[in-house]
Protein backbone atom coordinates (compact mmCIF):
# COMPACT_ATOMS: atom_id res chain seq x y z
CA UNK A 1 0.00 0.00 0.00
CA UNK A 2 1.38 3.42 -0.84
CA UNK A 3 0.91 6.71 0.94
CA UNK A 4 0.95 10.37 0.02
CA UNK A 5 1.62 11.34 3.63
CA UNK A 6 4.35 13.99 3.44
CA UNK A 7 6.28 12.80 6.51
CA UNK A 8 6.05 9.08 5.79
CA UNK A 9 9.84 8.64 5.76
CA UNK A 10 10.18 10.16 9.23
CA UNK A 11 7.54 7.81 10.65
CA UNK A 12 9.19 4.83 8.93
CA UNK A 13 12.51 5.89 10.46
CA UNK A 14 10.93 6.06 13.92
CA UNK A 15 9.62 2.51 13.47
CA UNK A 16 12.96 1.29 12.14
CA UNK A 17 14.70 2.87 15.15
CA UNK A 18 12.23 1.15 17.51
CA UNK A 19 12.97 -2.26 16.01
CA UNK A 20 16.70 -1.52 16.04
CA UNK A 21 16.59 -0.75 19.77
CA UNK A 22 14.76 -4.06 20.35
CA UNK A 23 17.24 -5.95 18.20
CA UNK A 24 20.12 -4.41 20.16
CA UNK A 25 18.30 -5.18 23.46
CA UNK A 26 18.40 -1.55 24.58
CA UNK A 27 15.49 -0.93 26.93
CA UNK A 28 16.29 2.72 27.55
CA UNK A 29 16.84 3.43 23.86
CA UNK A 30 13.53 1.84 23.00
CA UNK A 31 11.66 3.63 25.79
CA UNK A 32 13.18 6.97 24.75
CA UNK A 33 11.35 6.73 21.42
CA UNK A 34 7.98 6.82 23.21
CA UNK A 35 6.07 9.85 24.38
CA UNK A 36 6.29 10.22 28.18
CA UNK A 37 2.75 8.80 28.36
CA UNK A 38 3.11 6.35 25.48
CA UNK A 39 1.82 2.80 25.67
CA UNK A 40 2.96 -0.62 24.57
CA UNK A 41 1.04 -3.87 24.12
CA UNK A 42 3.41 -6.81 23.91
CA UNK A 43 3.14 -10.08 22.02
CA UNK A 44 1.85 -11.81 25.16
CA UNK A 45 -0.78 -9.15 25.85
CA UNK A 46 1.29 -7.24 28.41
CA UNK A 47 0.12 -3.64 28.64
CA UNK A 48 2.67 -1.06 29.72
CA UNK A 49 2.05 2.66 30.08
CA UNK A 50 4.58 5.47 30.17
CA UNK A 51 8.15 5.57 28.89
CA UNK A 52 9.59 4.88 32.36
CA UNK A 53 7.41 1.79 32.83
CA UNK A 54 8.23 0.61 29.30
CA UNK A 55 11.94 0.77 30.12
CA UNK A 56 11.38 -1.01 33.45
CA UNK A 57 9.34 -3.70 31.66
CA UNK A 58 11.96 -4.30 28.97
CA UNK A 59 15.13 -4.28 31.12
CA UNK A 60 14.57 -7.68 32.78
CA UNK A 61 13.45 -9.21 29.49
CA UNK A 62 16.65 -8.13 27.75
CA UNK A 63 18.76 -9.10 30.78
CA UNK A 64 17.27 -12.61 31.03
CA UNK A 65 16.55 -13.67 27.46
CA UNK A 66 18.42 -13.57 24.15
CA UNK A 67 15.42 -12.00 22.41
CA UNK A 68 14.97 -12.78 18.75
CA UNK A 69 15.66 -10.04 16.19
CA UNK A 70 12.82 -8.47 14.23
CA UNK A 71 12.68 -8.25 10.45
CA UNK A 72 9.76 -6.29 9.04
CA UNK A 73 7.64 -5.37 6.07
CA UNK A 74 5.90 -2.01 6.42
CA UNK A 75 2.46 -2.37 4.88
CA UNK A 76 1.17 1.17 5.31
CA UNK A 77 1.94 4.58 6.70
CA UNK A 78 -1.18 6.71 6.93
CA UNK A 79 -1.34 10.31 8.08
CA UNK A 80 -4.28 10.73 10.42
CA UNK A 81 -3.62 14.44 10.88
CA UNK A 82 -0.67 16.79 10.40
CA UNK A 83 0.84 15.54 13.68
CA UNK A 84 -0.46 11.95 13.89
CA UNK A 85 0.26 8.87 11.82
CA UNK A 86 -0.49 5.16 11.80
CA UNK A 87 2.08 2.63 10.64
CA UNK A 88 1.12 -1.01 10.05
CA UNK A 89 3.70 -3.74 9.52
CA UNK A 90 4.23 -7.48 9.55
CA UNK A 91 7.23 -8.96 11.31
CA UNK A 92 9.14 -12.14 11.73
CA UNK A 93 11.64 -12.94 14.44
CA UNK A 94 15.02 -14.54 13.88
CA UNK A 95 16.29 -16.29 17.02
CA UNK A 96 19.84 -15.33 18.03
CA UNK A 97 22.35 -17.62 16.35
CA UNK A 98 19.91 -18.55 13.57
CA UNK A 99 19.38 -17.28 10.04
CA UNK A 100 15.68 -17.98 9.50
CA UNK A 101 12.50 -16.77 11.13
CA UNK A 102 10.52 -18.75 13.66
CA UNK A 103 7.06 -18.74 11.98
CA UNK A 104 5.36 -19.45 15.31
CA UNK A 105 6.06 -15.87 16.41
CA UNK A 106 5.24 -13.93 13.24
CA UNK A 107 3.26 -10.85 14.20
CA UNK A 108 1.30 -7.85 13.03
CA UNK A 109 2.48 -4.53 14.44
CA UNK A 110 0.72 -1.20 14.70
CA UNK A 111 2.42 2.04 15.69
CA UNK A 112 0.72 5.36 16.32
CA UNK A 113 3.16 8.23 16.04
CA UNK A 114 2.65 11.81 17.19
CA UNK A 115 4.78 14.79 16.22
CA UNK A 116 5.78 16.86 19.26
CA UNK A 117 8.09 19.86 19.06
CA UNK A 118 9.07 18.85 15.53
CA UNK A 119 9.96 15.26 16.45
CA UNK A 120 7.98 12.06 15.84
CA UNK A 121 7.46 9.91 18.96
CA UNK A 122 5.66 6.63 19.60
CA UNK A 123 2.27 7.20 21.22
CA UNK A 124 1.21 3.55 21.00
CA UNK A 125 2.85 0.34 19.81
CA UNK A 126 1.12 -3.01 19.58
CA UNK A 127 2.61 -6.38 18.64
CA UNK A 128 -0.08 -9.01 17.91
CA UNK A 129 0.55 -12.67 17.05
CA UNK A 130 -0.20 -13.48 13.41
CA UNK A 131 -1.93 -16.74 14.35
CA UNK A 132 -4.38 -16.87 11.41
CA UNK A 133 -6.48 -19.48 13.25
CA UNK A 134 -7.83 -22.04 10.82
CA UNK A 135 -6.00 -20.45 7.88
CA UNK A 136 -2.57 -22.12 7.66
CA UNK A 137 -2.16 -20.93 4.07
CA UNK A 138 -2.18 -17.30 5.32
CA UNK A 139 0.47 -18.10 7.92
CA UNK A 140 2.65 -19.78 5.28
CA UNK A 141 2.14 -16.88 2.86
CA UNK A 142 3.34 -14.42 5.51
CA UNK A 143 6.35 -16.59 6.36
CA UNK A 144 7.27 -16.75 2.68
CA UNK A 145 7.09 -12.94 2.36
CA UNK A 146 9.22 -12.46 5.47
CA UNK A 147 11.81 -14.98 4.31
CA UNK A 148 12.08 -13.03 1.06
CA UNK A 149 13.21 -10.03 3.12
CA UNK A 150 15.99 -12.13 4.68
CA UNK A 151 17.19 -14.06 1.66
CA UNK A 152 16.88 -11.47 -1.10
Amino acid sequence: MTSNFAEEDQVRTLYKDLLHQWNEQKAQGMANLFMHNGSLVGFDGSQVNGAKEIEAHLKPIFASFPTARFISIVREVRGLSAETALLRATVGMIPRGHFDINPAVNAIQSLVAVKQNGQWRVAHFQNTPAAFHGRPEEAEKLSKELRAVIFN
